[in-house]
């Protein structure tokens, strides 16, 4: 990307990440707070598929902060120290995708990725018109509520989908959601819901809503092949830009490895065009929602 070019795009490549897990998981709440940096506890029901954008850093030196975050955002092993360092990264928030007209040196070193996120409906209703757009994706998040263990034992079945739809190098990441309702560090298995049932309090609520520990879903993760495990919640925003950055780093290192064909649609990842101005889309501007929350 030329900084003397008044016609190039602000983005050096186009990813598309498809969002896919059961209903109610929070993945257009997770959409939403990446694209638009904020969170509606009540909006629509997806039906089909919703589009949203975000360009962001990819490779260094942005990568490198990309990694003290991750090793301070580990779930299952939490520091102090890291935790304080994390919530300093978290402030600062991923940078301004830079502008075409006016980009400076440091933007020219710096490659940048426009995230195009195709938002997909989790009812049963809908699975035959939403894996249709797994085709051509580059990468995935793989959406479950920590709180719904339901939700966990689905992602098995969301995955055979994808591999069977997508292409074989798709870049795919567990994100167990909803973190903001768990009050422990990810306490392993059976003791999860102990301590759940331990904190309900007599009205029935409970302060700790936990049903899938951190060690049971990166084992699942590990076991089954994908990238790695990161807990989020589109509530505080915590996680949000980690878990989509890994995938955006993970398609990066692909790229220059040669892994993608950036003139073959189906690899799911290409280049800047003539004439392509990296225009933020915003979720809705495609598809319609209507009735009942996420």
């Amino acid at each position: 990307m030329s900084s003397s070019s008044t016609s190039s795009p602000p983005w050096d490549y186009i990813a598309k990440l498809v969002c896919i897990g059961d209903s109610g998981c929070g993945k257009s709440s997770l959409t939403i707070r990446l694209c638009e940096g904020r969170f509606s506890p009540q909006h629509d029901v997806t039906i089909g598929v919703e589009f949203g954008s975000r360009i962001v850093p990819v490779g260094p030196p942005h990568s490198k902060t990309l990694l003290l975050q991750q090793s301070a955002s580990s779930p299952s092993n939490p520091n102090p120290e890291q935790q304080q360092q994390q919530q300093k990264t978290a402030a600062a928030g991923l940078p301004d995708p830079p502008r075409a007209n006016n980009a400076d040196a440091a933007d020219a070193a710096q490659k940048h990725m426009k995230l195009s996120l195709w938002d997909t409906a989790g009812q049963e209703t809908y699975k035959s018109v939403t894996r249709s757009y797994f085709r051509g994706a580059s990468g995935a998040l793989l959406v479950f509520d920590i709180s719904r263990r339901t939700t966990f034992a689905h992602v098995t079945d969301w995955l055979n989908d994808l591999r069977q739809i997508a292409e074989p190098d798709i870049v795919v990441i567990l994100v167990g959601n909803k973190a903001d309702l768990a009050s422990d560090d990810g306490e392993d298995g059976e003791a999860a819901a102990a301590a759940a049932a331990a904190a309900t309090s007599a009205d029935g609520k409970s302060g700790n809503k936990r049903e899938v520990s951190v060690r049971e879903a990166e084992e699942w993760a590990r076991n089954n092949g994908v990238l790695q495990y990161v807990e989020t919640s589109a509530k505080s925003g915590a996680g949000v830009e980690l878990a989509f950055m890994k995938v955006a780093e993970r398609i990066f290192d692909n790229i220059n490895a040669g892994k993608y064909d950036l003139n073959d649609r189906r690899s799911g990842v290409k280049g800047p065009a003539p004439g392509m101005a990296g225009r933020q889309v915003r979720l809705g501007e495609q598809s319609k929602s209507a009735g009942g929350c996420c």
